[in-house]
């Protein structure tokens, strides 16, 4: 009998607690078409809408430039110049000649590999040296 006493008593208290989420939700009613037309409009003329379609909001605009389009073009002529401008691209300094990797003529090299074979040097096509993987 106790058992179902306080089974009651929880039911009891439950009912209590869910008729404040409903209360909750009646203070803020739903609006009217005519409400939700006009914020609509509101947001459309701040230009605050989602784009058609799935995906992200639109990232919000970019302040204008205080310069003129005249004084951006003198400025980076002046660092073209002063040979301080970034190139093209993902913005790191261009590589002028790739590096160096050996001093050895291709003429010295045809040689040695001439003279490896004469002598039976050269390891087989196919072939690994030993210790290599």
């Amino acid at each position: 009998m106790k058992i179902k006493t306080a089974a009651s008593l929880i039911a009891a208290a439950f009912a209590l607690l869910a008729q404040g989420a409903y209360a909750a939700d009646a203070a803020s009613a739903p609006k009217s078409r005519a409400d939700v037309k006009a914020e609509t409009a509101a947001a459309a003329k701040n230009k605050e809408l989602t784009p058609a379609g799935e995906g992200k909001p639109a990232a919000p605009t970019k302040a204008k430039s205080d310069k003129t389009r005249a004084e951006v073009k003198s400025d980076t002529a002046a660092l073209e110049k002063q040979g301080k401008l970034a190139p093209a691209g993902e913005g790191k300094a261009a590589i002028t000649q790739p590096p160096k990797t050996s001093d050895t003529t291709r003429a010295a090299v045809k040689a040695d590999t001439t003279d490896a074979a004469k002598k039976k040097q050269l390891t087989p096509a196919g072939d690994a040296p030993a210790g290599a993987k």
